[in-house]
């Protein structure tokens, strides 16, 4: 069941953020297989995310079983939290998160830069993309624990942040704002 939950949570928060990708990939295919060669692309994107969320409900399990997650939402207590907050506001401060959000935001050169024909191609380009994607806000679905795994405005607000990260130009400042305001909202959690 929390697999089921936690791919179920992943298609519906990612598939905003493939759309523009997809579209992009759509627009550059040839031939008459262009609708099977994009859902192929943005099929295997949520492979790579279904990757993660066996990670994801694992770790669901492994915490509920050491009672780190409670209630109806499988919540995570303060201290976790606290961590957890901690955790994706120092990951949205480094190189890596910003080389994997680079990949996201310049579609076109991404494209590009991997193309390849056929349905073979249009796997390879979106599960790697997925891979980029999940490399990209892994510590930011950590998160749904913080909000509770089963939270939808948790997975609605994280879904959003997500998609603007995506969408804005290409800026430091977009991940930086964000991820210090999660550092100080895990500090003041841990404090309280």
């Amino acid at each position: 069941a929390a697999l089921f939950m936690w791919i179920t949570m992943m298609v519906a928060m990612m598939v905003p953020a493939v759309i523009p990708m997809a579209s992009i990939y759509r627009g550059m295919c040839k031939g008459k297989a262009v609708e099977m060669l994009t859902l192929v692309f943005a099929l295997s994107y949520l492979v790579a995310w279904s990757l993660f969320a066996i990670v994801a409900a694992v770790l669901q399990q492994w915490l509920h079983l050491n009672g780190w997650l409670g209630g109806m939402t499988l919540e995570a207590g303060v201290r976790l939290s606290a961590a957890l907050f901690v955790l994706a506001g120092l990951w949205q401060l480094t190189p890596m998160k910003e080389a994997c959000l680079s990949r996201c935001q310049n579609p076109l050169t991404f494209i590009m830069n991997h193309w390849r024909e056929g349905y073979s191609g249009a796997s390879n380009l979106g599960f790697r993309h997925g891979l980029y994607c999940v490399g990209c806000c892994w510590a930011l679905m950590m998160l749904m624990f913080a909000g509770g795994a089963m939270s939808v405005w948790a997975m609605a607000a994280l879904a959003a942040l997500i998609l603007v990260e995506r969408l804005l130009p290409a800026k430091v400042v977009y991940t930086r704002i964000p991820g210090f305001a999660m550092i100080l909202l895990g500090l003041w959690l841990a404090s309280g």
